[in-house]
């Protein structure tokens, strides 16, 4: 059996993570999820730096529970770097190879070759503190992928990085997962950097899996208010009948889909016309009485929070929030069209 299959269980004081994570060669899987929802816990334990309390973890058919972590085949890119200040970007790069047992010749012509692949050989002499942020990633990149890993671990490695340089890099590190031909877990709570490196999502919330699936399921099916947060959709729970939604503790919405049981249905924000008083002719469907709860800047819109018939935000262009004139505690009215909502089962 090649490739990762691991159940990670990790007890923590109260908390307690239970993950199964399975990959192929060659695929990349994202760890997504909020702050303290269990992570970097997971990366740890499959790092061998945090112990299992139980489960299993096997790599390509070796059991590595109790393998000590210097001795895995496992890369590192930790989202600081970490780097060693006193080393040149070459020599950080070596270390990696002399702890897997290569010459210090040897070693220096690996890294050589991985800091030429990495466009970095004229920073080659500098020490960390002389190198960018999107240098230094780099260089921490090509350190993991100069032991030639079976698993390459890789947490929060944007997140240090500004606006325009993680762009850069993001594409960068795009095209090294798309060659790496082992198994790589990307942790992060950024859905661009998800959605853009991982063949397939694993959203964790409070140390559970709640959903995976590749990145387009995850975005058209969100399954928590969390994930559709992440996407930025509108979110409900309730009893389908046929072309409506009853929502749990709220109205009905109509959609296109026509099935029965327990379902959600979703739309985007953009899917909200607002109006401020009833409309007499509109050809939505959906039709909610709503107050606005708050206002704020949302990308190059106006995004409305909106509280009543049924808790919704809206986006709006500022030219039409002008026009209407949008405050907290004003009286709107809002609508949505059928076609624009999504039901599936729960």
């Amino acid at each position: 059996m090649t490739g990762l299959d691991a159940r990670l269980v990790v007890d923590r004081g109260a908390f307690r993570l239970d993950v199964t994570l399975t990959a192929a060669p060659g695929e990349v899987v994202a760890l997504l999820g909020p702050n303290g929802a269990g992570k970097t816990t997971a990366l740890r334990a499959l790092a061998g730096l945090t112990p299992l309390t139980e489960g299993r973890l096997l790599l390509d058919g070796e059991v590595l529970d109790r393998m000590p972590a210097e001795k895995r085949p496992v890369g590192v890119v930790f989202q600081d770097y970490l780097l060693f200040p006193h080393l040149s970007a070459l020599d950080n790069v070596a270390f990696g190879p002399r702890c897997r047992g290569a010459s210090k010749a040897e070693a220096r012509t690996q890294a050589a070759l991985w800091l030429e692949r990495m466009g970095l050989s004229a920073h080659a002499a500098a020490r960390p503190r002389r190198l960018s942020g999107g240098q230094a990633q780099r260089v921490a990149l090509a350190r993991a992928l100069a032991t030639r890993p079976r698993l390459l671990l890789l947490d929060e490695p944007l997140a240090a990085l500004d606006a325009r340089t993680r762009l850069a890099v993001r594409a960068e590190l795009r095209r090294r997962l798309a060659d790496f031909e082992a198994v790589a877990v990307l942790v992060t709570h950024d859905p661009l950097d998800a959605m853009v490196l991982a063949d397939r999502l694993v959203v964790v919330e409070e140390g559970r899996v709640v959903q995976e699936g590749t990145p387009s399921d995850i975005a058209r099916r969100p399954r928590t208010d969390y994930i559709a947060d992440l996407v930025g959709l509108n979110l409900y729970r309730g009893q389908a009948e046929g072309h409506t939604v009853r929502v749990t503790d709220g109205p009905v919405i109509t959609t296109v889909e026509d099935f029965t049981g327990d379902a959600f249905v979703a739309f985007p924000p953009v899917a909200v016309t607002v109006h401020r008083t009833r409309p007499a002719d509109t050809s939505a469907r959906n039709l909610w009485r709503c107050e606005v709860a708050g206002l704020e800047t949302h990308a190059d819109r106006i995004r409305a929070d909106l509280t009543g018939d049924l808790r919704l935000t809206a986006d709006l262009t500022a030219a039409a929030a002008a026009d209407l004139d949008l405050r907290p505690g004003a009286e709107v009215w809002a609508t949505v069209k059928a076609t624009q909502t999504h039901a599936y089962p729960a």
